[in-house]
């Protein structure tokens, strides 16, 4: 079955009587040139267990399962389920979840599933729940090496910006902490079914193996990037003082310490610079 031909994909779904969900915000993969170029940019490959977030009508899963040993694939809609079982009827390499995974015990999932493979995230993530996903990935601190992910095009600039530049954001921040982000392929419009309003790109995130900042001077750092940019257009000092009630006049030393002026805001400073800062502020409280 081509699940990437317009009359095929429309003769599946009417059999099953389903219809798109702008809630879940679905978008369905019809070109058939994405699938292959994710999974290969993806770790999905021998000695790998491929972790992925939303299935659609299995388009990525099936590429997925062609290369990796295993796929587990969360879907919060069980009305895709039928279609899964059709679809992917082939492949005994597959396990679909269905649950949300915003509440699913990921860390679980990789290791009944995975046991003794290497893992990976592929997804094509829905717009609206693209930076929450991301950040559970990120933070959970689950056992793969690398993120792969369809996202807005606009997000996938906000990811891939440089710290410290007008084009980034606490999303930004939170990546670089974690690990090394680039753009891989942008993708058109035209490209999924129904064709959304913007463009997309794919992204790849390779963790970082090493662990930069203990839990709680972690937990401090993120609280700094959330606040200042919340309040991007204030001063630092400003934004803290704000939404931390953290004394302008500490924020002030702190800042003088590493050569920053007061009137320093958030997006100006680097990866470096924002991690001593919220050290240099977290040793002052």
């Amino acid at each position: 079955m081509e699940l990437t031909n317009i009359s095929t994909v429309r003769e599946l779904l009417s059999r099953h009587g389903f219809s798109f969900s702008k809630g879940l915000g679905q978008n369905f993969i019809i070109n058939p040139d994405i699938c292959p170029k994710i999974a290969e940019n993806g770790n999905a490959r021998e000695g790998y267990g491929i972790l992925e977030i939303g299935t659609g009508i299995g388009v990525l899963t099936k590429e997925l399962a062609m290369r990796a040993d295993r796929v587990a694939a969360v879907e919060i809609d069980k009305r895709l389920l039928p279609i899964l079982d059709e679809t992917l009827a082939d492949f005994d390499n597959v396990t679909i979840i269905n649950e949300d995974v915003m509440k699913c015990d990921l860390h679980r999932v990789i290791a009944e599933q995975f046991g003794g493979l290497r893992a990976a995230v592929c997804a094509n993530l829905p717009y609206y729940i693209t930076s929450p996903v991301i950040m559970l990935l990120l933070e959970s601190r689950l056992p793969i090496d690398s993120i792969t992910v369809m996202v807005q095009k606009e997000a996938a600039q906000r990811l891939c910006a440089k710290v410290g530049t007008r084009e980034s954001g606490a999303i930004t921040v939170g990546v670089n902490y974690y690990g090394t982000v680039r753009k891989l392929f942008d993708v058109s419009r035209g490209s999924f079914m129904p064709a959304p309003n913007v463009d997309s790109a794919v992204i790849r995130i390779d963790l970082n193996d090493e662990i930069l900042l203990s839990d709680e001077d972690e937990k401090f750092f993120f609280s700094i990037v959330k606040s200042g940019f919340s309040q991007r257009r204030k001063t630092v000092a400003n934004a803290l003082s704000s939404l931390m009630s953290i004394p302008k006049e500490r924020t002030y030393d702190a800042l003088a310490s590493l050569g920053l002026p007061a009137t320093a805001r958030i997006e100006s400073l680097d990866m470096q610079q924002l991690i001593a800062l919220s050290q240099e502020l977290r040793e002052k409280e």
